[in-house]
């Protein structure tokens, strides 16, 4: 499907924007799963004042959609409508360090290049961040963590631009992360966070990176195309055990699979639709719910439209 022409209607400011602008962006091949349809307008920032510059002139009654790499994302096949920003690595991806360990580090930041960069210098903390796939501003949104430690464990703040251009320095107490979840508004985009590092040795942080990286190996289905975790733990429970026990390992849905390695993984098996894939993911969720009583939230961010006479309605609404 195709959008209409958002640029057309703006004006010459759009002039003053350095990054890229484009129209009916196919943002499919930005994601994991390879799945889903165009965003209307497609921007990649040249930098942070580019970013806070194009939100302040951009009409309020456009809705704005972030995404990061893909990782843990579903885009609808009818596409998102409105602006869809994505930070370029090239501009968001810088990281220094002080001499007392302080790490600053930009949002579009690979968590595991992030890792291998700060055991490559010596600096404990982050080698957890081996073992998930997103970026930092994905981390910042999500309190990401993995193998006992999170993103709120070592961070010292971050920065971010609000919906009308502003930008904000906040604290940790701003951020307010609990379980995979953040209190900052829903409308910032983070570009930068600050982390407060310690020494370690480079030989030994690598070590243990390559045991975070071996038990992923040997756990995620990580070289199929997918979305890292489907559903969030319920308290003191697993995800996994839980669609396992209701009888999902393997299971197939048009092109869509839940994963016979690790089973809260859905997998694009290669011509799957975004719809295969929610539709699959909500009869998990309704069976759990059926067998257990128990009720699975997504994880994974399902942004977008559903196409012209699609509706798939979910058995439970997300908390």
């Amino acid at each position: 499907m195709a959008f209409d022409d958002l640029l057309a209607g703006f004006g010459s400011w759009t002039e003053q924007v350095r990054g890229r602008l484009s129209s009916n962006f196919d943002i499919a091949p930005f994601t994991w799963f390879r799945v889903g349809g165009p965003a209307q307008l497609f921007f990649n920032p040249a930098d942070e004042a580019d970013l806070a510059f194009f939100l302040k002139n951009l009409p309020e009654e456009i809705p704005v959609t972030v995404i990061g790499l893909g990782s843990n994302l579903l885009v609808r096949d009818g596409g998102v409508e409105g602006v869809v920003i994505r930070l370029s690595g090239k501009a968001f991806s810088d990281v220094s360090v002080t001499d007392d360990l302080v790490v600053k580090v930009g949002a579009a930041m690979p968590d595991m290049r992030f890792a291998s960069q700060m055991a490559r210098q010596g600096v404990a903390g982050f080698s957890f961040y081996k073992g998930i796939p997103g970026a930092i501003g994905g981390a910042l949104r999500m309190n990401a963590g993995a193998h006992g430690s999170e993103t709120k464990d070592r961070l010292l703040g971050a920065r971010a631009v609000d919906r009308k251009g502003h930008i904000h320095d906040l604290t940790p107490d701003d951020l307010g992360h609990g379980y995979r979840s953040c209190n900052a508004p829903s409308d910032y985009i983070f570009t930068e966070a600050t982390f407060q590092g310690e020494p370690g040795e480079a030989k030994a942080l690598k070590a243990e990176m390559d045991e975070v990286s071996a038990y992923r190996e040997d756990n995620q289905p990580t070289k199929e195309r997918t979305g890292g975790s489907t559903f969030r733990n319920p308290d003191g429970m697993s995800a996994w055990k839980l669609v396992d026990e209701a009888g999902f390992r393997g299971f197939k849905l048009g092109g869509a699979q839940v994963s016979q390695k690790h089973t809260n993984f859905l997998l694009n098996l290669g011509d799957a639709t975004a719809e295969d894939i929610e539709r699959l993911g909500e009869m998990v969720r309704g069976k759990v719910r059926a067998m257990t009583g128990i009720e699975l939230h997504w994880e994974i961010k399902r942004i977008g439209n559903f196409p012209e006479g699609v509706v798939i309605k979910p058995f439970l609404e997300d908390k």
